[in-house]
């Protein structure tokens, strides 16, 4: 009896389901219809979330596409697709397809493009790094991953795709480019701004912890339990400052990406895209001063 007591407690206490994805809990409901909807179904309206279906409704007997206030939504205001982890699906390919072309090319292919802030290379007879006006490895060090360790990528990829995908759903697609690149440059300056600048680094990691700081803030907004991505995120922590990590890139895309995350779930819908938008670039400001504190240092 006791089982069974306990059992139907824990049945009163749990979300309700999506009605269009059963495996998915959410305590948020369609204004029109009542329907649970979980973000990826979320379709913002001027009060409160609608469904897909009740959003349609509202357009039949129009000819054309629906107007613009109308077309479903996502949670942070971009537009549903068909396919909510497309992007998602090409950087893990992108990631992938540079991991091969370290392996084919080799180790002068990977110092090429890897971050370091100042340092003498051998083989070219001088100095190199982001001092010397190489800023793109700021950005190109995101795509490459140490080719002596498999686990360094796949763990990456596994990430990505498990943070990622919800994520980019949650978003829309610009949105999700928008802070998968603001993290990655912010963990990028940070690394530069504080690493030995001798040292390369490099890696997904900074973008993959934006998503991580975004996703965090996410689960608050819709009032999710929030205790198995902090439990993520020190677990991930831990590992950053066990040794051998640049610690200096995770720090700096989870800031970002706390930072960029609330700016895109919290903003007002009467000034989304500005504070949404307004705020990626304070972030790549940021990133661009950094840099150029850094730089002045070492020259």
């Amino acid at each position: 009896m006791e089982d069974q007591a306990t059992g139907s407690a824990r049945d009163a206490h749990s979300l309700p389901k999506c009605y269009r994805h059963p495996d998915r809990e959410t305590g948020v409901r369609c204004t029109r219809c009542e329907r649970p909807i979980c973000p990826e179904c979320m379709v913002s309206a001027s009060v409160g979330f609608q469904c897909p279906e009740c959003v349609r409704g509202t357009t039949e007997g129009h000819s054309g596409p629906p107007p613009a206030a109308s077309r479903p939504r996502t949670l942070a205001g971009g537009t549903m697709t068909a396919d909510p982890r497309l992007l998602t699906k090409i950087l893990i390919g992108v990631n992938i397809a540079v991991f091969v072309a370290q392996l084919s090319v080799g180790d002068d292919f990977t110092s090429r493009f890897e971050l370091f802030g100042q340092a003498w290379i051998t083989q070219n007879g001088g100095v190199e790094g982001v001092a010397q006006g190489q800023y793109y490895r700021l950005l190109t060090a995101m795509f490459l991953h140490d080719p002596s360790n498999y686990m360094h990528i796949a763990f990456n990829m596994l990430s990505l795709w498990w943070i990622g995908g919800p994520l980019e759903a949650a978003l829309g697609r610009a949105r999700y480019l928008a802070l998968y690149f603001v993290s990655g440059l912010a963990g990028s300056a940070l690394t530069y701004l504080l690493a030995n600048p001798a040292s390369p680094s490099l890696g997904a990691s900074g973008a993959i912890f934006g998503l991580f700081g975004a996703t965090a803030v996410l689960i608050r907004r819709l009032n999710y339990d929030m205790r198995p991505i902090i439990a993520l995120l020190v677990i991930n922590l831990i590992f950053t400052f066990s040794g051998g990590i640049a610690w200096q890139a995770h720090i700096g895309g989870l800031v970002a990406g706390v930072i960029t995350g609330y700016a895109m779930v919290h903003a007002p819908r009467e000034r989304r895209n500005l504070i949404q938008y307004g705020t990626c670039a304070l972030v790549l400001v940021a990133a661009v001063v950094i840099t150029v504190i850094r730089t002045a240092q070492l020259t």
